[in-house]
Order: C-alpha cells, then structure tokens, then sequence
C-alpha cells in the first residue's frame, strides 16, 4: 500500500494509523531483505497493515582515474524501516509480526524490554528528509574543499606531507596543495580523494 502524498498535518511523516519500526538485518543484505519482506506482505495480503519498507540511502559522485561514478551509500548500515499499523496499545498486529520475523535476514526489531519501540517522530522526519535528498542529484562527495584549508595527503608519491588548498577543480576532481618540498614551496595537483582536512 502507498501511503497517500497528502500528509496528515498532526503526523506528516507518518500515515494516520501506523508507526514506525527498525528492524536490525543482516550486514550489506539490506536491499535484499527489503525486496523480500514487499514480496511477503502482498503474498500474505497484509498491505493494508504494512505500508512503506525503506533501505534509507544516499547518492554520492565521486572522481577516480579521471571518471565520475555515482555510488549509493546506505545512511544507516544494518537497518530497514518498515512503516507499520499498530494496535490501539501501540503493539504490533501478531500476522505481521511473524511475516516479519520470519523472513530471511532479519534479525530482530529495535525493542525496549522485548517490546518493538517505534521511532519519535523527529526521527522519521529526519529519515524521510534524508531519502528525498538522495533522489537531488548529487554533488562531487569530498569537494568541499576550500581555498586555504590545511590538509593532509593520505596517499601517492607526496603522502603524510601537509600544506594548504591553493585551488579545487570541481569539474576533473582536482585539488592543487602548496606543500614544503626541500624548504620551497611547491604546488601539487592531486585528485580530492587524496586528501583530508587536518
């Protein structure tokens, strides 16, 4: 079920009716078990108790060799949301609960006292900000970099020395450093990944 785009104004990041859930997966399978409890819910007919399952995740240019990739990072490693309705004491439907539980790759919901806990509201909000902003396009990961910032070489022929950000070429990736080379100031252009602020 998809919860309708007119959000409730007393809970706008949740429909009316349901909360929100963490559920602990197991580590880099969390696309997977996404995938997999949507197959559940719509086989076992439970759409109108299950609504939205979130694998929260950001979109991330990044320059290596001279080549742009886009790469998705999850923002939180070993989780999965799952939007949920809830009794009137605030417990979980018994259906979903051993859909849910029984489903490979999970571990166990985030619970206090044996109990799920849902999530404060703030915190879906966040969550929920969090994957509209990953559907922006995203900008060059590490570029911002500033003119004058001391930074470090992580790696290459110049690693370990630390000088400052003369230029950043946001187009190829490129940021030139001012390093003390044999007591001279020498510029040297590497590629951002390569450095880190000090």
């Amino acid at each position: 079920m998809m919860v309708e785009s007119q959000p409730q104004p007393e809970s706008p990041a949740t429909a009316p009716g349901m909360a929100w859930y963490v559920l602990r997966v197991a580590s880099n399978k969390e696309e997977r078990v996404r995938e997999s409890l949507e197959r559940k819910v719509k086989i076992e007919g439970l759409e109108g108790r299950v609504g939205r399952i979130l694998v929260p995740t950001v979109k991330e240019r990044r320059m290596k060799g001279g080549q742009v990739r886009v790469t998705e990072r999850k923002l939180y490693p070993g989780y999965v949301f799952v939007e949920m309705e809830t009794q009137e004491d605030g417990s979980i439907f018994e259906d979903v609960w051993f859909t849910i539980k029984e489903s490979s790759g999970v571990g166990d919901f985030i619970a206090s006292a044996g109990k799920p806990i849902c999530m404060a509201e703030h915190e879906v909000g966040a969550m929920l900000a969090a994957c509209e902003k990953s559907e922006e396009a995203p900008g060059l990961s590490g570029l911002d970099l500033k003119k004058g910032e001391p930074v470090k070489i992580t790696e290459g022929s110049f690693e370990n020395f630390e000088g400052s950000i003369e230029s950043v070429d946001e187009r190829r990736g490129m940021v030139t450093v001012v390093l003390e080379v044999f007591g001279r100031s020498t510029p040297v252009e590497v590629e951002y990944w390569m450095v880190e602020r000090t």
